[in-house]
């Protein structure tokens, strides 16, 4: 299916059970999501909340289908400077676990100011909290540091900009990239929350391609945006109202995105990624719909 790519291409578990939407898929067993990986021919996945926490069981299931993990979505609270040791410590045993499964890069985003990762907020809070400079220099040295553990282990840290977060818009992205060391920090380039965040996808791979260490292929249906930024609507009620869908299905123009992909060699891995209600978007139709674009379009 990939001959004419250069880059690996895998799928994520959340186009089965939702990370942010809890009731999305919450009765899907992780059985369901291997097999139907497997089904689809792919052979990279990423770790979700309902695949085996035992490492010898995960390791078992993942092999016996010829599935390999490549990375675990790490949320990290670098920006503010007391929670820095803490948060260190518990990166270093995220890449304990991913070095110990062979994967290869570790998706870490910052939750400081965010409305539904930071545990420091509180209900009726309303908007996201921006950084000020404090803020962005603690997160920088933050992510620098946890970039240096991630290559003790053999991984990369790639970030990981993300809607409903302090790292969302173009301009943020830009300034986390100028602050941290190019050697450490890598940048995890997500197609859909591109677009989420006020960027062009296109514009946004070409500007920072030399800096791109994982890719996120994900769709986004701009009527569905559009009414939902017309009613003020949060993160998560984005993704209920169906904001995002696999490539091919929303409104990105992906041929000229896998076009640049390819003609730069880019030799990573990407992950197929949809995060919808997989109960109204069938996830192995919708996956399978959406490798059928990837081929022909490659």
């Amino acid at each position: 299916m990939s001959d004419n790519l250069t880059f690996k291409l895998g799928i994520h578990p959340i186009n089965w059970v939702g990370e942010d939407v809890r009731e999305h898929g919450a009765d899907t067993t992780y059985q369901t999501i291997l097999d139907d990986i497997r089904r689809l021919g792919l052979t990279g996945t990423e770790m979700g909340r309902k695949y085996p926490q035992d490492r010898a069981l995960l390791r078992e299931e993942l092999n016996s289908r010829d599935i390999r993990l490549v990375s675990q979505w790490k949320s990290v609270l670098f920006s503010a400077p007391e929670y820095r040791e803490r948060e260190l410590a518990a990166y270093r045993e995220h890449c304990a676990f991913l070095s110990e499964l062979g994967a290869e890069v570790v998706s870490t985003a910052e939750v400081g100011g965010s409305l539904h990762f930071d545990p420091r907020r509180t209900p009726h809070e309303k908007v996201v909290l921006r950084l000020d400079e404090t803020g962005w220099q603690s997160l920088a040295a933050g992510l620098n540091a946890a970039g240096r553990i991630a290559q003790e282990y053999g991984l990369k840290l790639t970030y990981h900009h993300h809607g409903g977060t302090v790292v969302e818009s173009p301009e943020e992205i830009d300034r986390l990239l100028e602050l941290t060391d190019p050697s450490l920090v890598w940048l995890l380039y997500d197609t859909g929350h591109a677009l989420y965040g006020g960027a062009d996808p296109l514009a946004l791979l070409r500007k920072h391609y030399g800096r791109i260490g994982y890719v996120h292929l994900k769709d986004v249906r701009l009527p569905v945006l559009a009414e939902a930024r017309a009613e003020q609507a949060d993160f998560v009620t984005c993704i209920r109202k169906g904001v995002f869908t696999v490539p091919g299905d929303g409104n990105i123009d992906f041929p000229p995105i896998l076009a640049e992909l390819t003609a730069r060699g880019y030799a990573g891995w990407a992950m197929l990624e949809g995060e919808q209600d997989p109960a109204e978007h069938p996830p192995y139709d919708y996956a399978l719909r959406s490798l059928q674009f990837i081929r022909q379009h490659a």
